[in-house]
């Protein structure tokens, strides 16, 4: 998943969702550097990661996309995904997704500096472009898909997916439906399972 349903399935904690943003830029151990709850984040962002790369419908919707992607295609479908997520927002919180993407801009842009570098890039690249709400509109995923493109020169032909995405949305949509009805399910396990861990460390 991307970044804003790893930031949806932090249920609001604070330190659960710093540790889920910043998972991906922290390497090895490094994760013991941060507070308990940070940690739990972290390693929450990594159960979603791994049930999700497992999961079948998932699978099924790599296997929808054009071969041309490769091994892509999972990044490909993240981040379609979370304009699923985005799109559908009113189905899964009751806070307008203007509203609450502000908050998180707000938040994450008074604690950068106590993040990894990598981290604090992405949180300026965040905020200017809007990129949590603009998940919303296929515009907004034509430029996530052009600049992950440009990252690759031009090798992951990401920039084509926008095709996929017109043309098969209500295929991918029905995925991302039943898939994240399981995720929250299972995100809502680990999360209690990982609370017991750090309390009896």
């Amino acid at each position: 998943m991307n970044f804003l349903a790893h930031l949806y399935l932090s249920e609001n904690n604070n330190n659960i969702m710093i540790g889920n943003f910043i998972a991906d830029h922290i390497r090895g151990n490094n994760y013991k550097s941060f507070s308990k709850e940070i940690q739990q984040g972290i390693f929450l962002h990594r159960a979603i990661d791994t049930f999700t790369d497992a999961h079948e419908i998932v699978r099924k919707s790599k296997r929808r996309l054009h071969p041309r992607y490769r091994h892509y295609d999972g990044v490909i479908i993240d981040i379609f995904y979370d304009y699923f997520l985005a799109k559908n927002w009113s189905t899964y919180s009751a806070t307008p997704l203007d509203v609450y993407t502000s908050s998180i801009y707000s938040f994450f842009d008074t604690i950068k500096l106590d993040l990894p570098l990598k981290s604090q890039q992405f949180i300026k690249y965040m905020i200017e472009y809007n990129i949590l709400f603009n998940y919303k509109h296929k515009d907004g995923i034509e430029k996530v898909l052009n600049g992950m493109n440009h990252r690759t020169k031009g090798k992951s032909k990401m920039n084509l997916a926008i095709e996929d995405l017109r043309n098969l949305e209500t295929e991918l949509q029905e995925d991302f439906t039943l898939f994240f009805k399981d995720l929250i399910a299972h995100t809502n396990q680990k999360t209690k399972e990982l609370t017991v861990i750090s309390n009896h460390k």
